[in-house]
């Protein structure tokens, strides 16, 4: 997901950090492809003044979905810090968080709550932590660019396609006025919070869904598949739908009332986009976070969220919220 991000965000923000920290041989982070062409009006905040004698290494692994933003504040970050590797893997929100539980990162991406199970093996191994929520993300329903008749869908008939025992073979199976052709599924693997979310806001109970899907971790590959098959559907967050809008086809979701909506920046962040709108999060071990450039990172990325978060096509969340976490860490 290198590609994502905005080459404005990344100048200014550059900018901006090299000028409050002085002279600094880092080399800038890669530009990143996929500008959503607005401009913030404001520049990031610049580390503590002693941020560009920061060393170490940060481990980050946890949701696909967070990735983009956290990747983002990592690359900006080691603009100024180039003392400091930030290394950000991907393997789901649950994988995340065994490895946040046994110790092997810093920080967790998470498209869901910690539950409670996962927070009590972290304190079975001594480690507490912070939940930080980032932005707002609507899970996206897509289909193929050359879909001409899928022209929305409501809760029920995803249940009804998606749903352990499902019936749905073709599109007719669904409508009766579409195709007699099989419909191929994409979804997240079952280590994703977002198939966790999307199965209990859909069918009604997490983890349970048909298994006769393409699943992957990684959303890019659920991209390439729904782009590459003409009859297919699937689904993952609004980033990855956004940054690959010319490739694939977003599909409006009508909630029982008979309204279909599309999930954007407004619809996402007013609630009208439901029941597939939902906070996403970062969780930091409290331990990692007396390590000066732990700490001094997860500032950055507090103090630039807003920024960093628009420029991979997520929703920010409100001012206060981003106050209060940064009072947490402190």
């Amino acid at each position: 997901m290198k590609k994502l991000g905005s080459l404005m965000l990344v100048m200014s923000i550059a900018g901006a950090v090299l000028a409050g920290c002085g002279t600094n041989n880092a080399a800038p982070a890669p530009a990143a492809n996929g500008s959503n062409g607005s401009s913030t009006g404001s520049e990031a905040k610049a580390p503590a003044d002693n941020a560009s004698n920061l060393s170490g290494t940060i481990k980050v692994d946890g949701s696909s979905t967070v990735f983009p933003i956290t990747e983002a504040a990592a690359e900006e970050f080691q603009i100024a810090n180039a003392g400091v590797q930030v290394t950000v893997g991907v393997s789901g929100t649950g994988g995340g968080f065994k490895k946040f539980a046994a110790g092997e990162t810093d920080i967790s991406n998470a498209s869901r709550p910690i539950k409670d199970s996962e927070a009590a093996a972290a304190k079975e191994k001594g480690i507490e932590f912070v939940e930080i929520p980032v932005a707002y993300d609507g899970i996206s329903v897509v289909v193929n660019k050359e879909n001409s008749f899928v022209d929305k869908l409501t809760v029920d008939e995803l249940k009804k396609i998606w749903e352990p025992d499902s019936k749905v073979k073709t599109w007719k199976d669904v409508r009766a006025d579409w195709p007699a052709e099989e419909i191929k599924l994409y979804g997240p693997g079952t280590d994703s919070g977002t198939f966790e979310y999307f199965t209990e806001a859909v069918v009604g109970e997490a983890k349970k869904s048909r298994p006769d899907y393409t699943a992957s971790e990684d959303d890019n590959v659920l991209v390439q598949g729904i782009a590459g098959d003409k009859n297919s559907l699937g689904y993952f967050g609004f980033a990855y739908y956004e940054e690959n809008a010319d490739k694939l086809k977003l599909v409006p979701i009508d909630s029982g009332d008979g309204n279909a909506v599309l999930p954007s920046f407004d619809t996402i962040k007013d609630g009208t986009y439901k029941p597939l709108a939902r906070p996403i999060y970062i969780y930091a071990n409290k331990a990692s976070l007396q390590r000066a450039e732990v700490k001094e990172f997860v500032k950055f990325y507090l103090e630039n969220a807003p920024e960093l978060v628009k420029s991979v096509f997520y929703v920010p969340m409100t001012e206060d919220s981003y106050k209060e976490s940064l009072a947490k860490i402190q």
